[in-house]
C-alpha cells in the first residue's frame, strides 16, 4: 500500500479553525487526522503542500515511524509548531488507514486498553456574561449535562499582575461556579499563562478554598524556572505543556519537577505515536497526562486512542458540547459525552468518518483567539470588536 496524495479541508468558526488532512492510497483506504492552529492555518497549508511533494506522496501509511523522522527532520530546519501540526495531522492519518486495513481500532495496536472509558471535562461553556449568577447558570448547566469536571479562566484580561477589583470579581466567579457544582466535581482553573509567579501564587492562594483540581498555566511557558517557583508555593497540582510542540522539549520540565500534570496536544506534538512516547516518559516521573484538546471530533477520537492505552492518563478536555456544537456535523460517529465519560472507540481505526460535503458548509474564516481582549470568553465575533 502507499499513499498517493493528501486533501485539506479548513473547517471555520468565528474564533477557530479547524484543519482536517486527509491521507489517500492506491488500495483506496482514506484517513484522516485533525490539528487546530492558532493563527497560522494558511501556513500550515502551505507546509503540507510542500511535503505533500518532499516526504509524503509514495510513503507506506505502515511505516508510521519513518514518515514521521523524515517529515522532522529531511527538511533539515528545526521543527516547531507548523511543522509538528503538520507531521501530527498525517501521522494520525495514517493510524486511521492502519487501524481501518487490520479491522481494530488504534488503541489495539498501541498495546490495548487499561480502561473501557475515559472521563471528560467541559470547557467553551462559559460564553456570556461575566458575572456570578450568569457563570453559575451556565455552570449548572455543564452538571446536567452529565460533566463532573469543567474549567474556567476567571481572569478577564489579566496581565502580570491582577488588581484588587478584578481579584474580588474572578474569586466571586469562581464561588459561584463551585456553588453550582457542587463539593465532587472538579474545577480546573486556567490561567492560560498570564501572571508572574507571586501574582500566581497570591491567585493560588485566593481561590484554595474552591478546591480547584489544578492550575493550569499559572505563568508564561517560557521559563520552567519561574514554574517551579510558583510550584513550590502552592498545594494545588500545576498544569502545563499545551505550548511544547516536540517532546524532546519536555525534557527540562521532566527535570524540574514543576509540573504534576502535563497537556500535550495530539495535534500540536507530531500525532498518536509521540504523544504515547511523551505520557510513557511522563509515567517514569509520576506525572499525569490530560491532553490539551480544542480540536473538533476527529483530533477527540484520535486522543481517545492515546487515552485508552496510557495508564497515566487523567482526563480529556472537551469543547463541542458548548462550543460551536454544530461543527460535529463534519464526521460521522462523533465522540459523545455521556454521564461525564467518553467510551473507547470500537470501530476500526480511528472510529470516525471524516464528511468533506459536510465540511464544506463551515467555510474557513478569518478567526482569530485574543486572550488579551475584553470579552474573550464569549469566543464570538462580538468579543473580537473590542481589539
Amino acid at each position: 500500500m502507499r499513499i498517493t496524495h493528501i486533501s485539506t479541508h479548513v473547517v471555520g468558526t468565528p474564533w477557530r479553525n479547524l484543519t482536517y488532512v486527509q491521507v489517500h492510497t492506491d488500495e483506496g483506504l482514506t484517513g484522516v487526522g485533525e490539528t487546530r492552529m492558532l493563527g497560522h492555518t494558511d501556513a500550515l497549508l502551505g507546509y503540507l503542500h510542500e511535503a505533500e511533494r518532499n516526504h509524503i506522496a509514495g510513503s507506506d501509511p505502515f511505516a508510521v515511524e519513518d514518515l514521521v523522522r523524515r517529515m522532522k527532520y529531511g527538511d533539515y530546519g528545526r521543527a516547531g509548531e507548523i511543522v509538528m501540526s503538520g507531521i501530527a495531522c498525517v501521522e494520525t492519518a495514517c493510524w486511521d488507514i492502519k487501524g481501518k486495513a487490520l479491522g481494530v481500532p488504534v488503541w489495539q495496536l498501541l498495546g490495548g486498553s487499561v480502561t473501557d472509558r475515559v472521563k471528560a471535562y467541559a470547557n467553551g461553556w462559559y460564553t456570556t456574561e461575566r458575572t456570578p449568577e450568569a457563570y453559575h447558570e451556565a455552570a449548572r448547566a455543564v452538571v446536567e449535562r452529565g460533566y463532573r469536571a469543567l474549567k474556567i479562566d476567571p481572569f478577564g484580561t489579566g496581565r502580570l499582575e491582577l488588581d484588587h477589583d478584578e481579584t474580588c470579581r474572578a474569586v466571586a466567579l469562581i464561588e459561584a461556579v463551585r456553588d453550582a457544582i457542587g463539593p465532587d466535581a472538579e474545577l480546573m482553573l486556567e490561567m492560560h499563562g498570564r501572571f508572574s509567579p507571586a501574582t500566581a501564587v497570591r491567585l493560588a492562594r485566593e481561590m484554595a478554598p474552591f478546591r480547584p483540581a489544578w492550575l493550569e498555566e499559572p505563568v508564561p511557558p517560557e521559563n520552567l524556572k519561574a514554574l517551579a517557583k510558583v510550584a513550590g508555593q502552592v498545594e494545588a497540582p500545576v498544569a502545563t505543556g499545551e505550548r511544547i510542540h516536540d517532546r524532546i522539549e519536555f525534557r527540562e520540565l521532566f527535570e524540574s519537577q514543576a509540573a504534576d500534570i502535563i497537556q500535550p496536544d495530539v495535534g500540536h506534538l507530531g500525532g498518536i505515536a509521540e504523544t504515547r512516547k511523551l505520557a510513557a516518559t511522563a509515567e517514569t516521573h509520576y506525572m499525569l497526562v490530560a491532553p490539551h484538546n480544542v480540536g473538533g471530533s476527529v483530533l477527540t477520537a484520535a486522543t481517545l486512542q492515546l487515552a485508552a492505552c496510557t495508564p497515566n492518563f487523567k482526563i480529556l478536555e472537551h469543547f463541542n458540547d458548548f462550543a460551536d456544537a454544530e461543527i460535529k456535523q463534519v464526521v460521522r460517529g462523533a465522540p459523545e459525552v455521556v454521564d461525564g465519560y467518553f467510551a473507547l472507540p470500537q470501530e476500526p481505526g480511528l472510529g470516525v468518518e471524516f464528511d468533506p460535503e459536510a465540511a464544506a458548509r463551515f467555510p474557513q474564516q478569518q478567526a482569530r483567539f485574543d486572550l488579551w481582549a475584553e470579552g474573550w470568553e464569549k469566543r464570538t465575533p462580538a468579543g473580537r470588536e473590542n481589539r
